[in-house]
């Protein structure tokens, strides 16, 4: 079956001749979305595909992730790239070195560990601590959405005023508003080696608009990745978008 995003719009053009920079989301975009979070595996033909990726567009390619950084690193080693990590909240760039937009506080603190309280019954939700945010993954429990959401509404005037709420697919995050991977994306484009250049970001959910939204400023292409997020261009799946992938790097070499 096609799906509806499909219908709607075609896959991305390659843009020969020109200088791009390439920002991929990672679950859902360069990686099937896995049961859990640390359940994912990184193949060697996607770091081959990666280190590729890197070559053509002379260091511009970034990760731009809702993971923590080390969990990224940690994911892909032994490649060490420039990455955006809890969806823009802490960076790092072309050089290695790292920007960090929020801290945790202890206004936060308190918060999680009153929300750790009220979800011991939500047997099976998952609490993925990243330091500044916090991330409950329903995914094995699709029925403990409605009661997670009513939990949250009720929580929602302890939250403190640093954090706003983050829908994901199948997780709702507690994300620092101080920024998102478009203001990510807008770091790095104001740096070498991705200053000046096509901006091209590919991203498969909800989270990833505020990047879609900085690369169309810039002209640049926004991809959506499946039907979960609209954008002028689609890629069906992770496959997809390796093969697509894959395809402009061969098309750069010859360019």
């Amino acid at each position: 079956m096609i799906a509806y995003n499909e219908l709607m719009t075609p896959e991305p053009p390659f843009h020969d001749g020109r200088d791009c920079c390439l920002f991929l989301d990672i679950d859902g975009t360069l990686l099937d979305i896995a049961p859990t979070p640390d359940a994912v595996r990184v193949d060697q033909s996607l770091r081959d595909l990666l280190r590729s990726l890197e070559h053509a567009c002379h260091g511009a390619l970034a990760l731009i992730s809702g993971r923590t950084i080390p969990d990224i690193d940690d994911l892909f080693e032994p490649l060490f790239l420039p990455v955006a990590g809890v969806h823009g909240g802490e960076r790092r760039d072309g050089l290695g070195y790292w920007h960090r937009h929020a801290r945790r506080t202890p206004e936060f603190d308190s918060f999680c560990g009153r929300l750790h309280a009220e979800l011991a019954p939500f047997a099976g939700v998952i609490v993925e601590d990243k330091q500044i945010s916090v991330a409950l993954h329903y995914r094995l429990v699709p029925e403990m959405e409605v009661p997670l959401r009513k939990l949250l509404h009720r929580l929602k005037p302890e939250i403190p005023a640093s954090h706003e709420i983050l829908e994901g697919n199948e997780v709702i995050e507690l994300k620092p508003r101080a920024s998102n991977k478009g203001d990510a994306i807008d770091d790095f484009m104001r740096e070498k080696p991705f200053a000046g250049r096509f901006p091209i970001f590919v991203g498969d959910d909800l989270t990833d608009e505020h990047g879609f939204d900085a690369v169309r400023r810039r002209g640049g292409l926004a991809v959506a990745v499946g039907s979960n997020v609209h954008s002028e261009w689609t890629l069906s799946n992770p496959d997809r978008v390796r093969r697509w992938l894959t395809a402009f790097v061969s098309r750069r070499m010859v360019a």
